[in-house]
């Protein structure tokens, strides 16, 4: 009584119900969330114009100089000229991009000079900065460190939103004021070569280009020969004010094999020539009768160790700005000076007569502007300060600056040389005030200027305290978040997980009776649980979040450490039992300790194989050991990991004594496919791994995944109707749970059995596809890996399959997700962005795709998780149904789904809303921590992307349980029909298609 009325208190109708309202509660609390906290930071609107040459509130037309602010480029061209009072040093801008050239390559790290074989790549480039004639400077750049968002930087001097990065697989034309729209409006031609993401930043503003596709990262050498062959015809041209060039080889390189890999030295090389060829063509000639050209070569961000960015570290933010042509006495590169990437903006701003772009919160880089007289470079800073302070007014509705005669100031005004304090507004305005006190003090002394040189030294000061005040709380000021959005947001997902607790506890209930032997696993659950306890305590730290694979390490192998103590202590069972009885009870506990060892030895060596997330990455860990072997060793474990992911494969599935048609088609599928797979990475692995894709390495990707998505849809579509639904002798003893009491009702049908088999035949499909693909996607090094999660799941198979009732399914599929989330991290993956395979995602891709790409990158990134969520398929067919014999009159298809499905399906989620709920709390708590973009923001992107891979998983367990049901059920029933059997009231209660 007690069950059937548990069973009308949750229904599988009610259960599918309230899961869809949580998850769609959660989906919404989420969107809100993000779209509350990651806003795209405000600009202001409009672009500089003449007012930029006057101080902020002064009125031109009371003054007797009318803003005129339609005229022709030309005049206005004359016009700014005039007004800013600096005369241009350069007719010609040439702007050259390396992406992801990190600035130690060209000088050195620490005051030490680069390394000798990087100074041995580019020696044109040394003799220059050896010579005086360029001076470089390490350029810091702000995370999100990947091009688009880097390149609005480097043009509007504006630092954009933390969710720029996904904005970079889908650019947007850049409507905020900027450096190519106001020389567009000075009437400058300008021409493009490279990177297509300038044409889609600023579409019709080049008069030529010619884009090439910044995300095909295969292609190190076509993407820079098509800027180059251009190049020396560009050169010759004088009918340009404006070139842009954007090398990608170089970041390709270091996405293909990172820093260190041999087709680095040839690259840098490359871009030296390059460098000499325009220093050659456009610099030294220039003369009274030539235009004046400036090169400035920079990168958008440097490069981890691998190769990849998108993080905060030094390796990625360190990027290079490079003047050639300016005039300068500095030859000591152990001098170079760091500045912003962003003032890059206002100095070329200036340096060509042009208004300060209004978002711009950069400074004037000093040493551009040395050969200018004194006068003329107190005018830049005083420009370049107008234009902060422009920016600090519309940041603060209540700051007020109304001159040297504001109320309260005057004291600072009468003391030029007194502390600067107070509120933020206060601070800022009488550092202003200072610096145009003392500049306005200098100035008045015209006859005795070379006299007063300590207070122009004092003017300069008292700019530069203003301008690097302004400019550190303008780039760190954290956007205002809209209070209602983030509180609904919460609210929605705190919610949503208290439906999915309340669903669980519900489905907990109505099984635990019928479990004698719970208790003896209580310290197995009460760890399990307490993971996410843990888990919770360590998101308020931002270095055990940076370091979170140790803690899904720690956890999995205590998990295995303490099921292996429990296993150890029953094998001294009670002497009432019979010999026979104990013996079969030992002989269980055998298979069980197995498993755990084998499951322990695997998790040691994943957790071993890739050292570190962020901070300890320099340790000595399996993978970089054998990076550092001969270059055959990787390809040689990836051809044996493959040949053992087939075998595997194979005695798994002849492993259950089923035979039969859907037997035979997996096995197929499985030699086939692996095939494939080994014939690609022996003809194709070296590509892979360091070189170019081609035609026949991309149709081979392609045939691979053709064939790998037949074999996975065709074990799902057609093993239900292969799979021997009637009574047989051979068929009613399950594979690996015979042991299991099975309802009388269900097994005279043996409908419960056949829906077993199905799953395992499915979802051993499913493991193998997935673990076959991930041997084409993974870089080489991550194989063995790959063969190890599959291990953990036939060996985790093993132990469900003979745990009896000593297990509850929480246990298990908990176990399952923490294995999963602990794979994770051991193929290498961190919470920072930079260690998302970006290379991988383009096999097989001859074109670019945002669409293709973002799919495979996605696949690439979450393999683990989804492995092990694909595994519950194969898992429903192992887990114990024992409680269902208590009522095997009353089940019918609803029930017996609900008990396929109902924890599969609800911990995972259950888990991954508690999770995402306490992580959104952190975040929220942790807005105004020092990282809170460099840290937490990244790791709430991970979180974001969990929770869809949670989504994903359960959706293909959920589809696959119910079309294999309804196919076995509807074929039950054409069998008792075709036989003429009538129908019972049993039969209909196991046949009923009323979920």
């Amino acid at each position: 009584m007690a069950m059937h009325k548990a069973t009308a208190q949750l229904t599988c109708s009610r259960l599918t119900l309230f899961t869809l309202v949580a998850v769609f509660i959660q989906i919404v609390g989420l969107s809100l969330f993000v779209y509350g906290f990651f806003p795209v930071k405000p600009a202001l609107s409009g672009v500089s114009g003449l007012e930029s040459f006057y101080p902020p509130g002064y009125d031109a037309g009371k003054n007797g100089s009318e803003i005129q602010p339609n005229l022709p480029p030309h005049q206005l061209k004359s016009l700014y000229q005039e007004l800013s009072g600096i005369a241009p040093a350069f007719d010609r801008l040439i702007l050259m991009v390396i992406d992801g050239l990190p600035a130690e390559f060209v000088l050195g790290k620490d005051g030490q000079p680069p390394l000798k074989d990087l100074m041995e790549a580019m020696p044109y480039t040394h003799s220059l900065l050896s010579t005086g004639k360029a001076i470089g400077y390490h350029a810091k750049a702000a995370p999100p460190t990947v091009t688009m968002p880097r390149l609005k930087a480097m043009v509007s001097g504006a630092i954009g939103g933390f969710l720029d990065v996904a904005f970079n697989f889908n650019t947007q034309a850049l409507l905020d004021d900027n450096l190519l729209g106001q020389f567009f409006k000075i009437g400058w031609k300008m021409v493009m070569l490279g990177d297509d993401t300038w044409l889609r930043l600023f579409p019709g503003l080049f008069s030529r280009h010619d884009g090439v596709n910044s995300f095909y990262v295969k292609d190190t050498v076509q993407v820079d020969f098509n800027v180059s062959r251009h190049l020396e015809k560009e050169l010759s041209q004088s009918d340009w004010n404006l070139l842009v060039l954007h090398y990608l080889g170089l970041d390709h390189v270091g996405h293909i094999g990172g820093r260190s890999s041999f087709l680095m030295g040839p690259k840098l090389t490359e871009m030296d020539e390059v460098v000499e060829m325009i220093h050659s063509h456009a610099i030294q000639p220039q003369g009274d009768d030539h235009e004046r050209t400036l090169l400035v070569v920079v990168s958008d961000h440097g490069m981890t160790e691998s190769g990849n960015h998108g993080g905060s570290s030094y390796e990625e933010t360190d990027s290079l700005v490079l003047f050639i042509g300016l005039q300068n006495e500095i030859t000591d590169q152990a001098s170079v000076s760091s500045i912003h990437q962003v003032d890059l903006t206002p100095t070329l701003a200036l340096l060509y007569n042009l208004p300060i772009p209004k978002n711009n919160v950069g400074i004037l880089i000093a040493e551009t502007f040395d050969s200018l007289p004194e006068d003329k470079r107190l005018r830049a800073l005083q420009l370049n300060s107008w234009q902060l302070l422009r920016l600090v007014q519309a940041q603060l509705p209540a700051f007020s600056y109304g001159g040297s005669r504001d109320v309260g100031l005057s004291d600072h005004v009468q003391s030029t040389n007194g502390e600067c304090s107070g509120s933020i507004e206060r601070t800022l305005c009488c550092l202003y005030t200072k610096a145009e006190t003392l500049s306005h003090s200098w100035e008045s002394m015209s006859g005795s200027r070379s006299e007063a040189r300590n207070d122009y030294k004092v003017a300069v000061a008292a700019y530069w305290d203003f301008l690097n005040t302004a400019s550190e709380w303008l780039s760190r000021r954290v956007t205002d978040k809209p209070v209602s959005l983030l509180a609904f947001g919460i609210a929605a997902m705190a919610l949503s997980c208290l439906i999915f607790l309340a669903i669980l506890i519900c489905l907990q209930r109505e099984v635990s009776p019928s479990i004698q032997h719970v208790r003896k696993w209580c310290l197995q659950e009460i760890f399990v649980l307490s993971v996410v306890f843990i888990l919770m305590m360590s998101m308020g730290s931002s270095s055990l979040v940076e370091e979170e694979q140790y803690i899904w390490h720690f956890v999995t192998m205590t998990s295995c450490l303490l099921l292996l103590r429990q296993l150890l202590g029953s094998l001294h069972v009670g002497s009432f039992q019979s010999s026979l009885t104990l013996q079969k009870q030992n002989q269980r506990i055998r298979f069980q300790l197995c498993s755990m060892i084998l499951l322990l030895l695997s998790g040691r060596i994943l957790g071993g194989w890739h050292q570190g997330g962020v901070n300890w990455t320099h340790l000595p860990d399996i993978s970089k050991w054998l990076e550092k072997s001969r270059s055959g060793s990787i390809r040689s474990i990836q051809l044996a990991t493959g040949l053992l992911v087939i075998s595997l494969g194979l005695f798994a599935l002849y492993l259950p004594r089923p035979r039969g048609k859907a037997i035979l088609l997996a096995a197929f599928s499985f030699i086939s496919s692996g095939f494939f797979v080994l014939r690609y990475v022996m003809k194709h692995g070296e590509e892979n791994a360091f070189a170019f894709s081609n035609y026949g390495s991309n149709t081979s990707a392609q045939i691979i995944y053709a064939i790998l998505g037949i074999s996975a849809t065709t074990s799902f579509l057609v093993t239900p109707w292969l799979m021997p639904a009637g009574s047989s002798h051979d068929h009613s003893r399950h594979h690996l749970n015979s042991k299991q009491s099975i309802p009388i009702g269900i097994q005279h049908e043996d409908l419960l059995l056949a829906l077993k088999d199905s799953s395992y035949v499915i979802g051993l499909a499913y493991v193998i596809c997935c673990c076959l693909l991930q041997l084409l996607l993974q870089q080489g090094i991550n194989a063995m890996p790959i063969l190890l999660l599959m291990v953990q799941i036939l060996g985790s198979m093993l132990c469900y399959s003979q745990s009896g009732q000593y297990h509850t399914e929480l246990v298990e599929v908990a176990s399952l997700y923490y294995l999963g989330m602990a794979g994770h991290f051991a193929l290498g993956n961190s919470n920072t962005l930079a260690t998302i395979d970006v290379a991988g995602a383009f096999i097989g891709i001859s074109s670019h795709s945002i669409f293709l790409s973002g799919i495979l990158m996605f696949i690439i990134t979450y393999a683990s998780p989804l492995l092990f969520l694909l595994s519950l398929v194969m898992f429903n067919s192992v887990k114990t149904t024992h409680y269902l014999a208590n009522d095997a009159h009353t089940v019918n298809s609803g029930q017996l789904l609900k008990t396929m499905l109902g924890f599969p399906c609800l911990v995972p989620l259950c888990l991954n809303s508690i999770l995402l709920t306490s992580y959104t709390v952190v975040l929220v708590l942790m807005r105004n921590h020092l990282f809170v973009w460099s840290v937490f923001s990244p790791k709430y992107l991970y979180v974001f992307a969990t929770t869809v891979c949670i989504y994903v998983g359960v959706l293909v367990v959920a589809v696959t349980e119910t079309y294999a049901l309804l196919v076995l059920a509807f074929r039950r029933k054409q069998c008792l029909t075709g036989h003429g059997v009538e129908s019972t009231g049993e039969e209909d209660a196991l046949t009923t298609y009323n979920f």
